[in-house]
């Protein structure tokens, strides 16, 4: 059918808060999920965190936008039984709480399959449900921590550095919207609802083959290469006139190119540099060479040389100048949606293109609470009456 989204009709309760969860939610509400976000009378920890506009917190609107949002005491037991009325109901359910958390609460594993055996159970944490670290807590920085992944982010005589944002947090969000959709082809096919336990540590880790490689076939340590390629050289940033210019080689034809492009077709037959490996091997002899001809040139006139030859290669974008480029314009990686107390304000969305489904179709962030009746009295049927005994008493 003409604008329908692939996940219409799937109906995901929400448990989840702060960054992991909601992305992995967002993803799905954005290929159209019906997400319902059930939140603590206090709200998701994001709505108390700054940037704020017009009130709202920042990450709190990007991160949940196409959501419906009802606050939910699971401290009590009504409100347990509430829970479990909606969870007979949805198709998938999500947290990421620490492990045995949701058990307390009432909404475990255990306790969703009894209700709906077909339930897909998506858990999100630090170290996964079992094993040596399953009970630590976890913030982004520690998994990335000791996941390996800051060991190989920074310049090679500096200290170990987080990558720019929180990458457990996004990747192990990312593995879990992917998995969720697998569980439901799977289900859809007639097989069981299933558990799925993610964990930050393993998602970050899973992003490391190139390091893994060196360990695992070259008996290398591996360790921090800057912006420079572990394995390919002239692969990195280079200074020219103005700035740092990316160039990236990963292979002979490229180096040809680049070289012939350098006004100096010679270094393609230098035995130093006639394979990738030996490139590498021989990179603080070629570096100067590549920086003598870019110092020759403005970061925009390198690459234009480049990309003449085909020869990948970039500047170094700010923020503001990524978001500004008529690539994210065209490409429609922001949504424009009006908010009830943030006003006109800029999203984010997927970033996949679906044949058949419209970009820009988004639905901002909900208020505290603002779908508690809708979702009562349309998923639950319960009367007005009913609701206002529950809010009366806390409850909801």
């Amino acid at each position: 059918m003409a604008g329908s989204k692939p996940l219409d009709g799937i109906r995901v309760l929400d448990f989840s808060r702060v960054l992991a969860g909601p992305f992995c939610t967002a993803l799905l509400a954005d290929v159209g999920a019906e997400i319902i976000k059930v939140e603590p009378p206090q709200g998701d920890d994001y709505r108390h965190i700054g940037p704020f506009t017009g009130g709202e917190g920042g990450l709190f609107l990007l991160m949940n936008r196409n959501k419906r949002s009802m606050a939910l005491d699971l401290k009590q037991d009504e409100a347990r039984a509430l829970a479990h009325e909606l969870i007979a109901k949805s198709d998938v359910l999500i947290e990421n709480f620490r492990p045995g958390v949701a058990d307390r609460l009432g909404i475990g594993y255990e306790q969703a399959r009894a209700i709906n055996p077909g339930i897909i159970y998506l858990s999100i944490s630090g170290f996964g449900q079992e094993g040596p670290l399953s009970k630590r807590p976890s913030y982004d920085i520690v998994a990335q921590a000791m996941a390996g992944m800051m060991s190989m982010t920074g310049e090679p005589d500096g200290s170990p550095t987080r990558v720019g944002d929180a990458l457990g947090d996004l990747s192990s969000g990312l593995y879990g919207a992917w998995a969720v959709a697998v569980a439901l082809v799977g289900r859809l096919r007639g097989g069981p609802g299933r558990r799925i336990d993610v964990a930050m540590f393993d998602s970050i880790f899973s992003l490391l083959p190139t390091p893994l490689s060196l360990m695992l076939f070259a008996g290398a340590s591996p360790t921090r290469t800057g912006n420079h390629h572990a394995i390919s050289t002239p692969f990195g940033s280079f200074a020219a006139r103005d700035g740092q210019v990316i160039i990236a080689v990963a292979n002979n034809a490229l180096f040809i190119r680049l070289a012939g492009a350098m006004g100096q077709p010679e270094l393609a037959t230098d035995p130093r540099f006639s394979s990738d490996s030996l490139r590498t091997a021989h990179a603080d002899v070629l570096k100067p060479l590549v920086e003598q001809w870019t110092r020759g040139f403005s970061v925009d006139e390198v690459v234009e040389k480049l990309d003449a030859e085909g020869v990948p290669a970039s500047p170094i974008w700010s923020i503001e100048q990524a978001a500004s480029s008529a690539h994210v314009a065209f490409r429609k990686l922001f949504a424009d949606v009006e908010h009830p107390a943030a006003g006109s304000i800029r999203v984010m969305e997927q970033p996949v293109h679906f044949q058949g489904m419209a970009r820009g179709e988004v639905a901002p962030a909900p208020l505290l609470g603002e779908h508690t009746d809708a979702i009562l009295e349309e998923v639950l049927g319960m009367p007005a009456e009913r609701r206002e005994e529950l809010r009366r008493a806390g409850v909801i």
